[in-house]
């Protein structure tokens, strides 16, 4: 029994061990030891406001003009939550799109006006070439984001 303990142990070990060398790190790396849900956060944002959090999740998009932001999927269909760092402080490849990642940073929180949505919009479809259409945007809006402070990209 002791030996069967032991051998789970070192695989486990070997594990992790493993997981880190795939991964290619970012900024200041991961520090946390606990990870939030992206649900959690969604759910109840104000409550995470100004906190530093970790979010493990697939990377669904990056900046393809700096690579200074990527989405990581949410834990429920069709959420995402954004991971931005200033222009140059670290570069996220095209490449990591489809990959996991653990992402910490400090949830910020924007209340935009209108104009300041369609400037953000507009820069945004500049930036991917998507087309964007004025009259969509009616009002303003909030919204919260990970200001990036260290990642984890696999590189598998």
């Amino acid at each position: 029994m002791k030996i069967l303990t032991s051998l789970v142990g070192m695989s486990l070990a070997l594990t992790l061990f493993a997981t880190s060398l795939f991964a290619e790190t970012y900024g200041a790396g991961l520090t946390l030891k606990e990870t939030t849900l992206v649900s959690a956060i969604l759910e109840n944002p104000d409550d995470y406001v100004g906190k530093t959090l970790q979010v493990k999740g697939l990377i669904v998009d990056v900046c393809a003009t700096r690579g200074c932001w990527m989405y990581i999927a949410g834990d429920k269909p069709f959420q995402k939550l954004r991971f931005k760092v200033t222009d140059g402080d670290m570069v996220f490849p095209m490449t990591a799109r489809g990959k996991e990642a653990a992402v910490e940073g400090i949830l910020q929180k924007f209340v935009l006006t209108k104009e300041q949505v369609l400037a953000r919009k507009n820069h945004h479809a500049e930036e991917t070439g998507e087309p964007f259409d004025p009259a969509s945007v009616t009002s303003g809006e909030t919204f919260f984001q990970l200001r990036g402070l260290g990642a984890e990209i696999e590189d598998k």
